[in-house]
């Protein structure tokens, strides 16, 4: 595999990561009651807002993880 296509597969799996954490974020904060798209900054929002950025990070982190843990098989 060239450079390229590896950068362009990290970019990827990081990116996915990231989105489908983001998204799990989201829905546990809607779930919750929690409204990232209410107006204004009241607790509620910044908790939602919280939440997806917790989430894309932990999504990144597992993302990162799976890579590492599969290249190691190879």
């Amino acid at each position: 595999m060239s450079d390229v296509q590896r950068l362009l597969a990290e970019g990827a799996a990081d990116a996915v990561g990231f989105l489908a954490g983001a998204l799990a974020g989201f829905g546990i904060g809607w779930l919750l009651g929690l409204d990232i798209f209410a107006e204004g900054y009241d607790t509620r929002s910044i908790l939602a807002i919280a939440l997806v950025g917790l989430g894309g990070g932990i999504g990144l982190s597992a993302a990162r993880r799976w890579r590492t843990a599969r290249a190691s098989r190879k």
